[in-house]
């Protein structure tokens, strides 16, 4: 994997996996909703169920098993998480939180 090293990897697995609150069955459940709903409405920017097959497909994988398309994403859902979740909870901003879920982030599950 490209240039972070194993304690930059371990840290961001740990708080991926920390900020990904959502089990893989339940990531699964929500993309597919969000598949069939996609022709009937619009959704926000940064609410990509592609990127949300690659969270489910990370959720699936050992540590050892990640390629440097996973750390991206693994950066990208942590960053979203971070700058949104107050958001949500703060405004009950629905469409962030759809999003967030689709990176596998429910904001209001305990």
């Amino acid at each position: 994997m490209g240039e972070m090293d194993a304690v930059e990897t371990e840290a961001l697995w740990d708080e991926f996996h920390q900020l990904v609150n959502m089990t893989s069955q339940e990531l699964s459940a929500w993309l597919k909703t969000r598949e069939e709903a996609e022709s009937a409405e619009t959704w926000p920017a940064g609410a990509d169920v592609e990127a949300g097959r690659h969270v489910l497909s990370i959720l699936l994988k050992r540590r050892a098993d990640l390629t440097d398309d996973d750390v991206q994403v693994m950066h990208h859902v942590v960053e979203a998480v971070e700058t949104q979740q107050e958001r949500v909870r703060d405004a009950g901003d629905v469409q962030a939180r759809h999003s967030l879920m689709t990176l596998g982030h429910d904001p209001l599950k305990p």
